[in-house]
């Protein structure tokens, strides 16, 4: 008698049971995408590290310290966030576009 994953003749693997339509339609997006979540993370990881940097030298600023330095570093981090908010927008346009 056969196991339910039996190989035949060929070498292929017979299956005995289908497998859930959800699944499969996630684990094809997942092919046709991969690391999506993974990106999705690291943007948003960049993007809130940017900001808190953001903060910093706005308060930095606003004290009234080294406003030559921090100025451009303000700018700098600004930056990260919109090239950030910018990639997190493409990747979740992909997303919704397949």
């Amino acid at each position: 008698m056969a196991s339910p994953n039996s190989q035949n003749r060929n070498g292929k693997v017979k299956k005995s049971q289908s497998i859930n339509p959800e699944k499969y339609a996630r684990l094809k997006a997942e092919a046709k995408a991969p690391y999506r979540g993974l990106r999705k993370f690291v943007y948003f990881s960049c993007g809130a590290s940017g900001f808190i940097g953001a903060v910093v030298f706005m308060a930095q600023l606003a004290a009234g310290r080294e406003v030559a330095q921090a100025l451009p570093n303000l700018a700098l981090q600004i930056g990260v966030v919109a090239l950030m908010v910018w990639l997190f927008g493409l990747e979740d346009k992909a997303e919704r576009k397949r």
